[in-house]
C-alpha cells in the first residue's frame, strides 16, 4: 500500500507565511556560509522579496564593501550597516541576508528579533575556506593567514550566531537542498507539522 503524498509545498508555505506576518526572515552566519546563494532560493521558494544587506549598503552609500572598510574602518562601516539593515526590516516579510558581522551588534539582534525569525547557516571551517578562498572581496581576510582569521571569527561569532532562533547546519551540497531544510527548520520554529500520514497542516 503506497503512502498518502504529503502536503503540497505551496500549502504549507502559505501557513508559514501566515505565522510570518510582517517579520522577515534574516540570515546570519560567517562569509561563505551561502546566506545570500540560499537566502535567495528561499525568498524563490516562498514568493518573497530578497535582499542582499551588503547590496543595500553598496546602493546608499555608492561604494564597495573593500571600499567602505578601507576608508572608514570596520567601526563605522557597521554603524552604517546597521541603520541599512533597520530600514530594511521596517519593510518585511522578506528574505534578508545580512553581513557576517552584522549580528554581533546587539542593536541590530534586538531590531531582527522584534521585525525578523534569524536563520543561522552554520559551517564548518574547511568549508569556509574553500569558498572565500575563492574571493578577493572579503576586507576581513586580508591576512598572511587567512585560516586563523576564520578560526578566531568562529571563536568569537559562534556562541553570538547560536542565539539565532533557528539553526540550519550548511555543507556542500545543492542549493535547493539547503533551501528546503532552511524551510522544513523554519516550520518546525513555528510548530507546523508537516503530516504526510494524513495529508493535512498542523499548526
Amino acid at each position: 500500500m503506497n503512502a498518502l503524498p504529503a502536503n503540497p509545498p505551496d500549502e504549507t508555505h502559505a501557513v508559514l507565511l501566515g505565522r510570518l506576518g510582517s517579520r522577515s526572515i534574516v540570515f546570519v552566519g560567517l562569509m561563505g556560509a551561502g546566506k545570500t546563494a540560499i537566502g535567495r532560493k528561499v525568498a524563490t521558494m516562498l514568493s518573497l522579496p530578497f535582499i542582499d544587506s551588503d547590496q543595500e549598503i553598496e546602493s546608499v552609500s555608492r561604494m564597495t564593501v573593500p571600499e567602505l572598510f578601507e576608508r572608514y574602518g570596520e567601526t563605522e562601516f557597521r554603524a552604517l550597516e546597521q541603520r541599512v539593515i533597520l530600514r530594511v526590516l521596517e519593510n518585511g516579510p522578506q528574505v534578508l541576508s545580512t553581513g557576517g558581522g552584522a549580528f554581533m551588534n546587539a542593536h541590530t539582534r534586538e531590531a531582527i528579533a522584534a521585525h525578523g525569525v534569524s536563520v543561522w547557516l552554520k559551517a564548518e571551517l574547511d568549508l569556509l575556506m574553500d569558498r572565500v578562498s575563492k574571493k578577493q572581496n572579503r576586507p576581513l581576510l586580508k591576512s598572511a593567514d587567512p585560516r586563523a582569521v576564520l578560526e578566531r571569527l568562529m571563536s568569537e561569532r559562534y556562541p553570538v550566531y547560536a542565539t539565532s532562533d533557528v539553526t540550519v547546519p550548511t555543507r556542500d551540497d545543492r542549493k535547493e537542498i539547503i533551501a528546503t531544510e532552511v524551510v522544513e527548520a523554519l516550520c518546525r520554529h513555528f510548530g507546523i507539522d508537516e503530516t504526510a500520514a494524513t495529508g493535512e497542516v498542523r499548526s
